[in-house]
């Protein structure tokens, strides 16, 4: 029989223990690291946009028609309308039917139907924004006859649909089953329940997910040229073109004029900003109602 090594260090660390050690730390800070991988770029982004926008910020950017692409001063107050025209109006469209698509596909979805409906949102949320502004195009502005604010909104929609219905569905499959048990064992019904338990309850995500759609819709420039096409005037009116954000930052974008170039650059620090309230403002409505009810 061998004996141990009389020279061995009885408190020398175990070889297996160390190399879990090292791999729990270099688990830990691979995330942290990919995470600033996230975040640095998007951060560069951020601070160029913001430092060439804000030097085009004026009241008068902000409430003035954009004028000639060779003459300074105009602004984007016409885009600025325009785009929460379009947004509102898609939002009407596609919310509602997008949650109660997705309350189906949570609550009632398990069957063939479920699956195959399961499986064209999936299909529709991969169909590019373009295909989606052709066929608004061709269903809509050519048996009209014009370009609209309808048909903006329409192709707006559609891109917005399976994002809300996914989103729905997921976060309805997060609430526990027992709450829905509970809520049948007292005798609810179990469309009672889905409306005035569960979908309360994940509330919180749902309304996440919406402001995300809007945050999507919000850029969407492509769709719109072939819809709302664009509008150098103010025009509130639906069945007539109209100015959006971000067909006037692409139109400003190819133009060789420095103004046009800078109210570019205005445009889009608007569309961030816009974007970022959005989210704030859900953030806080959500926390509001989660406080009210822990209350």
């Amino acid at each position: 029989m061998m004996q141990p090594a009389e020279n061995a260090n009885p408190f020398a660390p175990d070889p297996v223990l160390r190399r879990r050690v090292v791999a729990d730390r270099v688990l830990r800070w691979l995330p942290v690291l990919a995470t600033g991988i996230v975040l640095v770029p998007l951060a560069i982004v951020m601070a160029y946009v913001v430092r060439e926008g804000m030097a085009a910020i004026s009241w008068e950017f902000l409430t003035s028609l954009p004028g000639a692409v060779t003459e300074r001063g105009g602004g984007v107050g016409n885009g600025i309308v325009g785009t929460l025209i379009v947004v509102l109006v898609a939002s009407l469209m596609a919310v509602p039917v997008g949650i109660l698509a997705g309350i189906y596909l949570a609550e009632f979805g398990d069957g063939r139907l479920g699956a195959l409906l399961r499986f064209l949102t999936e299909v529709l949320s991969g169909v590019p924004s373009i295909v989606v502004g052709l066929f608004i195009y061709g269903l809509v502005v050519i048996r009209t006859g014009t370009f609209s604010a309808l048909a903006g909104s329409m192709a707006l929609a559609v891109i917005m649909l399976p994002l809300v219905t996914r989103t729905t569905e997921e976060m309805l499959r997060l609430v526990p089953g027992a709450v829905r048990e509970a809520g049948l064992a007292l005798g609810i019904s179990p469309w009672k329940v889905t409306l005035r338990i569960v979908l309360p309850a994940a509330a919180g995500g749902v309304l996440t997910g919406v402001m995300l759609a809007v945050a999507r819709i919000a850029g969407e420039t492509a769709p719109l040229l072939f819809t709302a096409l664009n509008n150098n005037f103010w025009s509130w009116r639906l069945d007539q073109p109209i100015a959006t954000l971000s067909v006037q930052v692409f139109t400003f974008a190819l133009t060789p004029f420095e103004n046009a170039q800078q109210k570019a650059w205005g445009g889009a620090f608007i569309l961030i900003m816009l974007v970022l309230v959005l989210n704030v403002v859900a953030r806080t409505l959500v926390a509001r109602r989660q406080g009210g009810g822990a209350s």
